[in-house]
């Protein structure tokens, strides 16, 4: 592996800007120097003013491989995710079939990863009704937590489950100190008629906030019965904010995420019969996402993530228009930093705020924490390089995902990824994926 420098007036360790020179060796952060570091033997890559900060790490992925690959697969997400300035992803159970629900079906995933990781790759396995048994199965295979739906989730080979099936694992869970990440919405009967499918508003209606307080409310109490860690994932109901901020002033065990599709968007803003913005929960009003910012910049988001969750543009029913029949899920691996950032400096978020958000947060909830989210001697070379300055708008011709229908689509954003280090290796200079297949298969433990 090859020895190199990188230099930056402006490299973000311990919370902090400085300028340091880092030495990357053997895949490995070797040292790190203050100031300038010069040695006559080793190559040096001179980022001047540009920020230099750990990889990023996106903890909700959706990939899909394998059985439904033409959805997303291995190769373009991460491709999309190494140009996007992320050097560690980790993919959900689901839309793949089979499913992650068993140590057979996980094994069938790591295969499809094979030579197809431009960035490294960890997974979380499934919780479905039957599947109790094959738990802890999933655990000692290495999966980073286990995920469940509260309602359908879209595909019926991953039924949602119900506390009968929580409380059953609950003490396999709590025996490995391993999180259980759960999609929290509850259905019932108490929505509106729908009169006309195209209609954006009548959708945001049909999944009310409600739906997820109430989905919330289980899993604090599966939380508090078991003392288990329980992770609520994309959270965009502003009216769930005030239960999670009790429970967690009382317990370390709880921790929430939401994603940059719920900080970016407006309902108000979203036309009809444009499927492309369908996800579940849905984007909500503006005075709601208003309330999910002011709940960021307090310090109540553990971590930020894509949900990135791609389709064909058939079954996203681009022309049909039909919000209830449509695929739901947002395609955006590769532009989270540059949208977060973008709206995120009209809020007063500052970079010494957003980036553990977006790397030492997500290393920490993951466990990775000891190799991972610092720049720090002895920690993995998964480094993200960016100007904070630079504009660009999205044309379909950069987008890297397998399906180029994203909602960012024709919008100027702000913080452009210029290089990407994955395990040492730079697979992303001057913004364009120069090497292949750094990443690494992440196991738990």
């Amino acid at each position: 592996m090859k020895e190199f420098l990188i230099h930056s007036k402006r490299c973000f360790i311990d919370n902090q800007f400085i300028e340091a020179t880092l030495h990357i060796k053997n895949q490995k952060i070797n040292d790190v120097f203050k100031g300038v570091f010069q040695a006559d033997e080793i190559e040096c890559l001179d980022v001047n003013d540009s920020i230099v900060i750990p990889g990023i790490i996106d903890a909700h992925v959706h990939i899909n491989e394998p059985g439904r690959t033409h959805w997303e697969g291995f190769e373009t997400a991460t491709k999309s995710a190494a140009l996007g300035g992320v050097t560690t992803l980790i993919e959900m159970p689901l839309n793949a079939n089979p499913v992650t629900t068993n140590s057979d079906a996980f094994k069938i995933k790591q295969v499809a990863a094979k030579n197809k990781l431009n960035v490294n790759c960890g997974f979380y396995g499934g919780i479905i009704p039957g599947s109790e048994n094959d738990i802890e199965g999933l655990i000692k295979a290495g999966v980073f937590g286990i995920k469940g739906f509260l309602t359908h989730s879209g595909i019926d080979e991953f039924p949602n489950v119900t506390r009968k099936e929580l409380e059953k694992i609950a003490p396999i869970l709590k025996k490995y100190n391993c999180p259980l990440l759960l999609h929290c919405e509850l259905t019932d009967d108490d929505v509106p008629k729908v009169i006309n499918p195209k209609s954006y508003q009548e959708y945001l209606k049909s999944r009310p906030q409600h739906w997820e307080t109430n989905a919330i409310d289980l899993a604090l109490d599966i939380q508090k019965k078991f003392d288990i860690k329980v992770h609520v994932v994309h959270l965009s109901a502003s009216e769930g904010i005030d239960q999670i901020k009790k429970r967690k002033s009382v317990t370390d065990n709880l921790t929430v995420e939401t994603c940059a599709h719920y900080l970016y968007f407006n309902a108000e803003e979203i036309p009809d019969a444009s499927p492309i913005y369908k996800c579940a929960p849905p984007i909500r009003e503006k005075q709601n996402n208003d309330l999910l910012w002011e709940y960021l910049l307090n310090d109540g988001f553990n971590f930020l993530s894509s949900d990135h969750s791609p389709a064909p543009p058939e079954i996203k029913k681009l022309e049909e228009g039909n919000l209830f029949d449509a695929w739901g899920g947002i395609a955006g691996l590769q532009f989270t930093l540059p949208v977060i950032w973008t709206e995120g400096q009209k809020r007063g978020l500052s970079l010494e705020k957003l980036i553990p958000l977006l790397t030492l947060n997500p290393a920490t909830f993951l466990g990775l924490d000891e190799r991972k989210g610092k720049i720090k001697k002895g920690y993995d070379a998964d480094i993200t390089i960016w100007d904070e300055n630079i504009e660009f708008t999205v044309v379909e011709n950069m987008i890297a995902h397998k399906h180029k229908a994203t909602p960012y689509l024709g919008h100027k954003l702000k913080g452009k990824i210029i290089h990407t280090f994955v395990n040492g290796v730079h697979v992303v200079e001057n913004g364009e994926l120069e090497n292949r297949n750094a990443g690494e298969l992440l196991l738990k433990g």
